[in-house]
């Protein structure tokens, strides 16, 4: 037993005491083998130095196409763009992988409004397939299951809290979202990952994707391309958008 103790004792001594680190020099843990590149932030009025405008004003609808491939035919006003009902989704004609997104909305005054469809129901698809829910969900007055509302990943993950705001209002959405992988057999090598702020909150923490969007039955992941349209839905709301710009990562 006391050479148990010994054995111990001699082993606490050789452990650097607390509160001081091995004798490394400063400089062998500096990093100087990549400078990161310089990148002027957004503001109100402009995206970062190094974003892709989708849209800021009309002139940037040929960055955007029906999926049939035809001009598109929402309505613009000034710096904004706003869903014509039954003129159906669009989406970008430039194919994107992982993205940093920054989008802002606005869902149309509630007597517009007839049936659950129409409560200022859109989407942001990522790739065209994994939905980013976008509805009139201020303070719950207009009731859908909770995978359904505002800042959901539609059918899969209700937001951690309701930060909406009230219809005809501006709102914002700033995502990170995270590619799925493949295997050369395309089978799924790694699921998307999403991170979501709304107007500011963080709404979705760095969430695992289930697969593609479906309204019924439980999704599941299909071998695609690594790059893909980013799509906005028309689901029947004349819901705005502005401000529309990605950092591809």
């Amino acid at each position: 037993m006391k050479c148990f103790f010994t054995l111990l004792t001699l082993s606490f001594a050789l452990l650097p005491a607390a509160g001081f680190s091995q004798k490394v020099a400063p400089e062998a843990t500096e990093d100087w083998s990549h400078q990161p590149p310089v990148v002027t932030p957004a503001d109100k009025r402009h995206a970062p130095s190094d974003a892709i405008v989708l849209f800021s004003t009309a002139q940037d609808l040929n960055k955007w196409e029906h999926p049939d491939s035809s001009a598109v035919k929402w309505a613009v006003n000034g710096n904004e763009l706003t869903i014509v009902p039954k003129a159906k989704d669009i989406r970008t004609k430039q194919a994107f992988g992982s993205i940093q997104l920054h989008i802002e909305w606005k869902t149309p005054d509630p007597g517009e409004n007839k049936g659950r469809n129409n409560m200022g129901n859109s989407g942001v698809l990522f790739m065209g397939l994994y939905e980013l829910q976008i509805y009139e969900s201020y303070q719950y007055r207009e009731r859908i299951y909770y995978n359904g509302q505002a800042g959901s990943i539609y059918k899969q993950y209700a937001p951690l809290v309701n930060a909406s705001l009230p219809p005809q209002t501006w709102q914002t959405f700033d995502v990170v979202f995270e590619a799925p992988e493949f295997n050369a057999d395309q089978s799924l090598k790694t699921p998307a990952y999403i991170t979501v702020f709304q107007n500011g909150i963080l709404i979705q923490n760095h969430v695992a994707i289930k697969g593609p969007m479906v309204y019924a039955g439980y999704p599941k992941y299909v071998y695609h391309a690594a790059k893909l349209p980013l799509l906005l839905q028309e689901h029947g709301s004349k819901v705005s958008f502005r401000n529309i710009w990605v950092r591809e990562l």
